[in-house]
């Protein structure tokens, strides 16, 4: 059990640091480390019975602690304590406005940010032109009461929260990552975006994963459509980078009247079905001009309903401050009229189980077949992927035999579900989970130091 503990600061002595009654060392410790920095302290015990770390107002200082630090954790490799962990979240965007520096998401970061006290961890948000190469500092945001500006140490560890894939991938982005992971080995998580179809095909492999996957494949011709159509009823065309069931296409084929119908939502007038002769017709009014080659064609799944309308789920895993992973929300979400989708902005609704009605499986066993589901997935995408990964959204859907599928897994899940009254629960232990993991993460950094001076 990772312990906290209170921080206090010490006026009446310099370089000191003193220990917690409870913490057990058995070696002695010469160096106070915060973040990437260090600094020579006598370090010892409290003289009396105080479970708080006691540093003095020159080390505090020195090592670019936040005035607002309150709770830590303590680690020791060699002689060298360890308070922390400092965690740094990676964004862009923005502004010079003091009380929304981050635009439309202040107030999504403030929520993420108000919850590191009873964590332990001391968090900040940065972007790549905060970073002071020459000093090793970062003049980074923290939020208490609001939002104010703090020079602190490269962090110990890094949480990816770049908000789009064009804003990843530019150069001075890829720059910052890069020097943060290689110079200064600072472990980075939840790095880049998942591709559907690169998730799919990896998935694939796993022999405990497979039932969960909907056939699918990159859309390089008609022929594969009309093959699935004729096997499945419906199939779905998706762009392999999409988000938010924007680009989403359903394709139906009636074999009685030999018509091809496609169901989507047009940006003008709202969700739309339409009728065809033939296939190719259809694509073809679809996608003129278009790049088929960013879409992928996905199984259709005959989902559960709910008040008669198609039901899928919103299920986050987080990991936690030891390393395990966790089912931390689950939500159903019902589609909208005419929806080709169960997206909020799709007309969508979002319920928590207990509030399904009419659906063919109990609350108990659906979360149940869920849960299971999303950690297993969660494991094998873990060890699939290159990086370190913290926290997964996907949407599962169960079909009217109970059986579970993987429509989508995103790396960077959004967080509007939690506006539902509720799922307040889940909302705040999405946020806890999100900064827990860094914890662990710390722990396996400097304990990778141990192995390094043995």
């Amino acid at each position: 059990m990772k312990k906290l503990y209170p921080i206090e600061i010490i006026t009446d002595s310099e370089n000191t640091v003193y220990l917690p009654t409870d913490f057990d060392i058995n070696t002695d410790l010469k160096i106070l480390a915060f973040g990437t920095a260090s600094k020579e302290a006598t370090i010892k015990k409290q003289n009396k019975s105080r479970n708080t770390v006691g540093i003095s107002s020159n080390l505090f200082n020195d090592l670019h602690f936040p005035s607002s630090t309150s709770n830590i954790h303590l680690f020791v490799v060699n002689e060298t304590l360890y308070a922390g962990p400092l965690l740094g979240i990676f964004t862009s965007g923005f502004s010079t406005i003091k009380v929304r520096p981050i635009g439309d998401r202040s107030i999504l970061f403030s929520k993420l940010l108000s919850v590191q006290k009873t964590v332990g961890v001391i968090a900040f948000l940065f972007g790549e032109q905060h970073v002071n190469w020459d000093t090793g500092t970062i003049n980074g945001l923290l939020y208490e009461d609001g939002w104010k500006s703090v020079e602190v140490p490269f962090p110990n560890v890094i949480y990816d929260r770049i908000p789009n894939r064009r804003i990843e991938n530019l150069n001075k982005i890829q720059a910052v990552k890069n020097r943060l992971q290689q110079e200064y080995s600072i472990p980075w998580y939840n790095p880049g975006f998942f591709n559907k179809l690169d998730i799919y095909e990896r998935l694939l492999q796993d022999d405990n994963i497979s039932d969960y996957l909907p056939e699918t494949h990159a859309l390089t011709n008609f022929s594969v459509i009309e093959r699935m159509l004729s096997n499945f009823g419906n199939v779905y065309i998706k762009p392999k980078n999409g988000s938010l069931g924007k680009g989403i296409y359903q394709l139906l084929y009636d074999k009685k009247d030999g018509y091809y119908y496609t169901r989507f939502k047009d940006i003008d007038q709202g969700n739309r079905l339409m009728k065809f002769d033939h296939l190719e017709a259809l694509m073809n009014h679809l996608f003129d001009k278009q790049n088929l080659s960013h879409y992928i064609v996905q199984q259709g799944i005959h989902l559960i309903r709910s008040e008669n309308k198609s039901v899928d789920f919103r299920i986050h895993t987080n990991k936690n401050k030891d390393g395990q992973w966790e089912m931390t929300a689950i939500a159903a979400k019902i589609a909208g009229p005419g929806s080709v989708t169960t997206h909020l902005n799709n007309g969508g609704i979002v319920k928590a189980m207990d509030e399904l009605s009419d659906t063919d499986l109990k609350s108990e066993e659906m979360i149940t077949k869920l849960t299971k589901a999303s950690l297993q997935i969660s494991k094998a995408l873990e060890k699939q992927m290159e990086g370190y990964i913290g926290e997964i959204g996907f949407d599962l859907g169960l079909d009217r035999k109970g059986r579970v599928w993987l429509f989508e897994a995103n790396a960077k899940p959004g967080r509007s579900i939690f506006k539902h009254p509720s799922l307040k629960k889940f909302d705040l232990e999405t946020r806890r989970k999100s900064l827990e993991y860094a914890v662990f993460l710390m722990e396996q950094s400097i304990l990778s130091l141990e192995d390094i001076y043995q």
